[in-house]
């Protein structure tokens, strides 16, 4: 087979019908196989519309060597090319549609979470109860953010990720790994646990340990005096309950 980066021919980009006809030989063959296939779609042009999709998508150009891979895979995940996507725990496995029949298949690595990342992400959710609401409602919490998108935040570093695709591309993150990079920033979008998932993140240990800390927060001061607790001669007063006398 002749290789990619040697042949002299110039690779046009397939057109979107193209690409869409292909997706459907490719759903149909799926379906025929009882295979079941977690697509991503994109409505609009925005790919990630959530503080923490957004800021997932703006890392992967810290990861690709060549810019023109980062626009095709934008077109590519806009497309619905990446008619496939799972994430595990330090792993995602993608299948994305080019313009050969068979998808191409992605399988990106991910180092575990640092102790220390751990501790710290864990430090930040314990001070505050509302940070643990708002994880469990389905959303980062807005003052978490430098936790995430710092230098020496939770999103992996160029060291910690790796990237494999099966198509002939040379570049270390083709389109197809690219698109796939995007689809991770929308599937964040509509489930950021899965964040937690592919760093390896224990969610049951910041929500014990944020609810710990809340317990022991409101002991500590259970006997301050607040202008919230009604005195005995007040509840007499409003409610005609002595409450010395019951």
């Amino acid at each position: 087979m002749t290789k990619y980066w040697n042949s002299p021919m110039h690779y046009s980009q397939p057109t979107i019908q193209e690409l869409q006809s292909k997706i459907a030989s490719s759903n149909n063959k799926a379906n025929k196989k009882g295979k079941q296939y977690q697509p991503i779609h994109i409505e609009g042009r925005q790919i990630a519309k959530s503080w923490w999709g957004q800021a997932w998508c703006n890392v992967i150009e810290n990861y690709a060597d060549y810019g023109s891979r980062l626009e095709r895979g934008k077109r590519y995940v806009r497309s619905g090319t990446v008619i496939d996507l799972h994430i595990t725990k330090g792993r995602v496995k993608a299948l994305v549609q080019g313009r050969r029949a068979a998808p191409y298949k992605v399988d990106i690595h991910i180092s575990p979470l640092k102790d220390e990342e751990m501790d710290a992400l864990v430090e930040k959710c314990s001070h505050k109860i509302s940070n643990l609401e708002t994880l469990i409602n389905g959303d980062f919490p807005e003052d978490l953010q430098e936790l995430f998108t710092s230098s020496k935040g939770l999103f992996p570093s160029s060291r910690e990720i790796s990237f494999s695709c099966s198509c002939p591309d040379w570049a270390i993150m083709c389109k197809h790994v690219a698109a796939v990079m995007y689809g991770i920033g929308a599937k964040f979008d509509e489930n950021p646990f899965l964040f937690f998932e592919l760093r390896g993140i224990d969610v049951h240990r910041l929500i014990d340990v944020a609810i710990e800390s809340h317990v022991d927060h409101m002991l500590e001061h259970a006997h301050d005096p607040s202008d919230r607790i009604i005195e005995d001669d007040d509840i007499k007063a409003i409610f005609g309950i002595d409450i010395m006398n019951t």
